[in-house]
């Protein structure tokens, strides 16, 4: 398999085939089902009282199929919280899509710095930093804008180390399972018995 899984066969990074096409539907209508049903949201114990994982898919999107795949998933994602928005600063496009876009090209670029070092490592990374991305840019247009001072976004670090943490185990165990099925494993390799008994 190619260090980017993104690039499509024989395309480069910046193409997309019909397939990476259905993919990127699909994983921006998971982060609409996430957000709709509210499944997106897990109670953490701090002053927001709940860590999201709806922009896991984005971050899947850029890690497992390239830059293109995860900024489309990512303007779905950003589109459904302009549209959902129940905070005013959500309103403003500039605070609910723009910062999104950015997500899976970072993703992306971190897992295929990593992948051939450990994809775990890789796939933790472009968890953490892709969840970051979210973080970041969403506070720091809000502030920047004026929707929130600097000083309101401190209480908000606990969430956000949450929501990167949720990021990094769910990409690691979705990351070894689209792995596992495009090798074309099913189960882990049998064991020798012959071997086992010289041991």
């Amino acid at each position: 398999m190619a260090a980017n899984s993104g690039s499509g066969r024989g395309g480069s990074v910046f193409s997309l085939s019909v397939r990476q096409i259905v993919i990127a539907g699909i994983l921006g209508g998971i982060a609409i089902f996430l957000g709709a049903t509210q499944l997106g949201f897990i109670p953490v114990p701090n002053l927001s009282g709940r860590a999201t994982i709806m922009h896991v898919p984005v971050i899947l999107g850029g890690a497992l199929e390239g830059p293109v795949v995860g900024t489309i998933v990512g303007l779905i994602f950003g589109i459904f919280s302009f549209i959902q928005a129940d905070v005013p600063f959500f309103r403003d496009p500039l605070v609910s899509i723009l910062p999104r876009l950015p997500i899976g090209i970072v993703a992306w670029a971190v897992f295929a710095a990593l992948r051939s070092r450990s994809l775990d490592l890789a796939s933790a990374a472009a968890g953490v930093l892709g969840s970051l991305t979210n973080t970041v840019g969403v506070l720091g247009m809000a502030v920047l804008l004026g929707y929130l001072p600097l000083a309101a976004t401190v209480p908000i670090l606990p969430q956000a180390i949450a929501e990167a943490v949720l990021a990094a185990v769910v990409t690691v165990v979705v990351v070894r399972g689209v792995m596992l099925f495009r090798s074309g494993r099913t189960t882990a390799p049998e064991v020798d018995p012959d071997r086992e008994r010289r041991y």
